[in-house]
């Protein structure tokens, strides 16, 4: 799922996170998380990062709700830290058109965040959750598909599987078929639960996904490269109210050691293990800080 497309009322916060600005000791640290699997994997990896390598009394709230309740949530002091993506941060909060220049926009986020929201970014973690086009192995080597422009070629024999989100979106099909020049065979609009079934089944020849799907290294699908840099970067770095930092400059020296750690396809197979072997986020989270070394066992 795409990070920040989920609409969550503000009525969440109440419940969800129950501190409130003022009321939590200095030396206690609030780590939330959105509402899917990724993220309550994320608020585990941060919450277990803080709790394991400082002094301060950690707190990890999983599934709060959507951005809207997470980052409110932080601008009035009630979390501390949470794991946010670099496009939500340029769209979803500050309003700002898309951008494609993954760094342009990493900078974006980071140097305006402080003033406007009094919020600093750290360092990204590594994986970018945004749109792909996901083949079969046997498709790609059918086709030699290794990009989204090799598509073009083989566009007539090819049936395009996808949710209907992805149909109306901006950087969805339409923009993505205008950009990349493609026609396919057909669209077939379905639910989001049966396009990796109709995938593996040869029903459709392709399908739009997330980068980070768990179903991506459950049926190891190939990812198309998006070579004309059509779909905006989504990279993945916590975020920290600019008073904890400043209070504890441990908090950024710690979580930055998250830098460049985990790729589209390790987050993938994270997911998986939460998705598909059903274990919990906080043990598939804890088991891969200890095989990193960075808890210990």
């Amino acid at each position: 799922m795409l990070a920040g497309t989920l609409a969550v009322s503000l009525a969440g916060l109440v419940t969800g996170c129950s501190a409130v600005t003022g009321s939590k000791a200095s030396d206690e640290i609030t780590v939330v998380g959105k509402n899917f699997t990724e993220q309550d994997i994320m608020a585990n990896l941060v919450g277990l990062m803080l709790e394991k390598n400082t002094d301060l009394k950690v707190k990890t709230k999983s599934y709060l709700g959507g951005t809207d309740v997470c980052f409110s949530a932080m601008k009035s002091g009630s979390a501390d830290v949470y794991v946010e993506y670099t496009g939500t941060g340029l769209v979803n909060i500050m309003g700002e058109k898309v951008m494609s220049d993954s760094d342009a926009v990493y900078q974006k986020v980071k140097n305006e965040f402080p003033d406007k929201y009094k919020i600093e970014w750290l360092n990204p973690i590594g994986f970018n959750n945004t749109y792909a086009i996901a083949v079969t192995q046997e498709t790609a080597k059918q086709y030699n598909l290794k990009t989204v422009s090799d598509l073009k070629a083989h566009q007539g024999e090819i049936v395009f599987g996808t949710e209907q989100e992805f149909l109306d979106r901006d950087d969805g099909l339409k923009g993505m078929k205008s950009t990349y020049g493609l026609n396919f065979k057909d669209v077939k609009a379905m639910d989001p639960g049966l396009k990796y079934q109709a995938l593996t089944s040869g029903k459709v020849q392709a399908i739009d996904a997330f980068t980070t799907d768990g179903q991506l290294a459950k049926n190891n699908l190939v990812l198309l490269a998006d070579d004309q840099h059509f779909f905006p970067p989504y990279y993945a770095a916590p975020i920290v109210r600019s008073e904890v930092l400043k209070q504890h400059p441990e908090v950024g020296d710690v979580l930055n050691k998250l830098a460049g750690k985990i790729d589209e396809k390790q987050m993938a197979e994270l997911n998986a293990e939460v998705d598909i072997e059903k274990k919990k986020a906080g043990d598939v989270a804890e088991h891969w800080l200890e095989e990193q070394g960075l808890v210990k066992k």
